[in-house]
């Protein structure tokens, strides 16, 4: 078999170079500094996350990847102001981050939307319980719902709904209220390969035609290669920032690019971090009896 030879994943074409440099130019959207997460357990005091520090600039796309229990989803609670930190602040255009708020949108890997509402109700909820009138929050939630291609669908009910539309609807309904932030908890993991391909084209179209940075979980590779500007990879137990890549695949992303070295280096980079290699004395390991014949060797039957 020939060995692939792959570029440094750091290397950078002209273009891209250039594109990191202005994004850097850029004012800094939220910004994450000293932050530490504690939990109190049977056995003493946990610590989820650890002195991580963070500046994510205006309009940028910065995905989130690490093993499980490295503390993703306990980072975007915080940053959402739906959990504390224990000690350390986030920042918001230079305001402290306490508790929720319109200018941070939150879309779940769940289907949250309201069962008993309509796809224009559930769009225009968020809109009516911050002040609009209901005309006023109507002609708002259509025109999301457009934008979305889900037009023909606005007096439809979630059960009616594939995942993927229902996500959608979920993304325009966090939209609608112009958040500066999107927040999104691998708001994709559920669904099939298909339409998550469809979802992540759809997201980067929205991205690029809208003012809103971007702050996406994912546990895909693929996935955050295909839509970051910078990838910021946690290592767990405690969970603290392990590497910030900035990803070397040019704009406009396309799916063909899944096969260009840049794309290819990089996620041969990410594997390195998030599955290195295991030695005989790593305590994650399987201690399992033999319960077939010595002889039935299943990986000899072929």
């Amino acid at each position: 078999m020939t060995k692939l030879n792959l570029p440094d994943y750091k290397l950078q074409s002209e273009e891209v170079k250039d594109r990191f440099e202005r994004l850097k130019q850029r004012p800094v959207t939220l910004e994450v500094k000293n932050l530490y997460k504690h939990f109190n357990s049977r056995n003493g005091q946990v610590t989820a996350l650890k002195d991580i520090n963070l500046k994510i600039h205006k309009r940028e796309f910065v995905c989130v990847i690490g093993p499980s229990g490295c503390g993703k989803s306990t980072l975007i609670r915080i940053l959402a102001g739906l959990e504390q930190a224990s000690t350390g602040e986030v920042l918001l255009n230079g305001n402290a981050v306490s508790k929720p708020g319109p200018e941070r949108g939150m879309v779940f890997q769940g289907y949250t939307l309201f069962p008993w509402l309509t796809v224009k109700r559930n769009v225009m909820f968020g809109l009516i319980e911050s002040g609009y009138g209901e005309g006023e929050a109507e002609a708002e939630a259509l025109q999301w719902i457009d934008l979305i291609g889900l037009k023909r669908f606005a007096e439809s009910y979630p059960h009616q709904l594939s995942g993927g539309m229902k996500q959608r609807v979920a993304i325009a309904r966090a939209l609608a209220n112009k958040p500066k932030v999107l927040l999104m908890d691998e708001p994709f993991g559920a669904l099939d390969a298909q339409t998550r391909a469809k979802m992540q084209a759809y997201l980067l179209e929205i991205w690029k035609n809208i003012d809103i940075t971007v702050f996406f979980i994912t546990h895909d590779l693929d996935e955050a290669i295909y839509l970051a500007d910078r990838i910021l990879v946690l290592k767990a137990n405690p969970g603290e920032v392990q590497e910030l890549i900035e990803v070397p695949v040019p704009h406009p992303r396309n799916p063909d690019q899944l096969l260009s070295p840049e794309f290819l280096a990089t996620k041969k980079r990410l594997e390195e971090l998030i599955h290195p290699p295991t030695t005989d004395t790593d305590e994650d390991h399987l201690n399992l009896m033999r319960m077939v014949h010595v002889d039935d060797d299943v990986g000899s039957v072929f």
